[in-house]
């Protein structure tokens, strides 16, 4: 009977009773992770030391341990989401193709997280990942005949035609939606937009990229320009 009973508990006993799982050890990237998944769902207004803390399961003041502010904690977010730097070393034709690469990189990790071009704005503490993308661009540069200032220059440039190209960080700062779209505006004010109406009509007001390639096309053919100065000057 003894034995019977063992059965019984076996089948029905203390392994069907849900066994809490070791806690996860705290850590910097553990809590970036957090954040990141806030605030790429919610938006950075959402993103506090009490959600995150919330997000894991953990007191407010174990944060505290690891991160000292919430600016310290959006700057480790910033470093985890940009990823690592791209090694344009393999990306073959030149300083063009290569810039080229950069910016779709880019663009698409600030797509991925669309918090990111107003995170990084202003003074603020950087981290080596997020230098490395500019270091990475900077080199393409190298052998052009621009000098450090105009390699620099171009860079910055081109970070702000991607920021500027964003369509969640250029919202609402144009007469058009996010996808260029100029119909509800112009059906009844035609007459008064002239210049915007024929335009809209030119393309059936079909929605584009919101500058992007046009943009970074003219960047380009104007650093190519330059370049082609600089390597001969007499011509």
């Amino acid at each position: 009977m003894a034995s019977e009973d063992q059965g019984v508990d076996l089948l029905w006993g203390s392994r069907d009773k849900p066994t809490r799982p070791p806690r996860l050890a705290l850590t910097v990237d553990r809590i970036a992770a957090a954040a990141i998944e806030v605030a790429d769902a919610e938006g950075m207004a959402a993103v506090s030391m009490q959600q995150v803390a919330a997000r894991l399961d953990v007191t407010k003041m174990a944060l505290y341990r690891h991160v000292a502010s919430k600016a310290e904690l959006v700057a480790v977010m910033i470093e985890s989401a940009v990823g690592e730097p791209p090694d344009l070393r393999s990306v073959p034709g030149g300083w063009r193709p290569g810039l080229v690469r950069w910016a779709e990189l880019m663009r698409r990790t600030w797509q991925r997280h669309p918090w990111l071009p107003a995170a990084t704005t202003g003074e603020r503490p950087t981290g080596p990942r997020e230098v490395g993308w500019t270091e990475s661009a900077v080199a393409t540069l190298d052998g052009t005949g621009l000098d450090g200032g105009e390699r620099m220059d171009a860079v910055f440039l081109l970070s702000g035609h991607i920021r500027n190209t964003q369509s969640a960080a250029t919202a609402g700062t144009q007469p058009w939606t996010a996808e260029k779209r100029l119909r509800t505006i112009l059906h009844d004010h035609g007459d008064r937009f002239p210049a915007l109406h024929e335009a809209a009509r030119s393309i059936n007001d079909e929605p584009r990229d919101n500058g992007w390639q046009f943009g970074l096309d003219r960047i380009l053919d104007g650093l190519e320009v330059l370049i082609a100065t600089r390597r001969n000057p007499t011509t």
